[in-house]
């Protein structure tokens, strides 16, 4: 009889603790997007971009430019001069596709160290939400296929406000001040 209280005494204990578990989800893409820091990172990464495009441009026309006047004077050239001018733009292919290659990397390099600063901040609001709600697991809604949110609170407006960021502040604001950072 004691055996049977102890389980029942035990199944109970679980069952109530388990009813207090409370459970949390955010959408952290979404917070860092609308952080006022994103968009000063956006604009650092399109400068980088517009002069790796203008750098790359010059390159591409300077190659188009050698290799016209080759086209236009290859038949009136020795072997020699032609096989140095062939070497030239060669050596221009080259330097062209290194330069792609380099500032891809520079590129995607320089989006992580602006992006990291936002992930922790956004990170660490989300762990302090947590914390101070009482929640036992916290999951990005990026990576779950369902939410009940009879069961689950969303804490990203909660986020949003710890991290400043207003209320009226959304991706689609957001959006559209990308789309007319492009066309400047």
């Amino acid at each position: 009889m004691k055996k049977i209280l102890l389980i029942a005494a035990m199944a109970l204990i679980t069952v109530a603790a388990s009813a207090q578990q409370k459970f949390a989800h955010v959408n952290t893409s979404e917070l860092i997007q609308l952080a006022p820091e994103f968009m000063e990172a956006q604009k650092q990464m399109m400068a980088t971009q517009k002069e790796a495009s203008d750098t790359y441009q010059s390159m591409v026309e300077e190659f188009n430019t050698k290799y016209s006047q080759y086209q236009q004077k290859v038949s009136t050239w020795t072997a020699a001069i032609k096989e140095s001018k062939e070497e030239e733009l060669a050596e221009i292919q080259n330097r062209i596709q290194e330069f792609q290659a380099a500032i891809q990397q520079e590129l995607a390099e320089q989006e992580q160290a602006l992006m990291a600063p936002l992930q922790q901040k956004a990170l660490e609001a989300v762990n302090k939400i947590a914390k101070d709600g009482g929640y036992m697991y916290v999951f990005e809604v990026a990576q779950l296929l369902y939410v009940d949110d009879t069961k689950s609170t969303d804490i990203t407006a909660e986020a949003k406000k710890a991290l400043g960021i207003p209320a009226n502040r959304t991706i689609e604001t957001v959006q559209a001040e990308m789309q007319a950072l492009q066309q400047q």
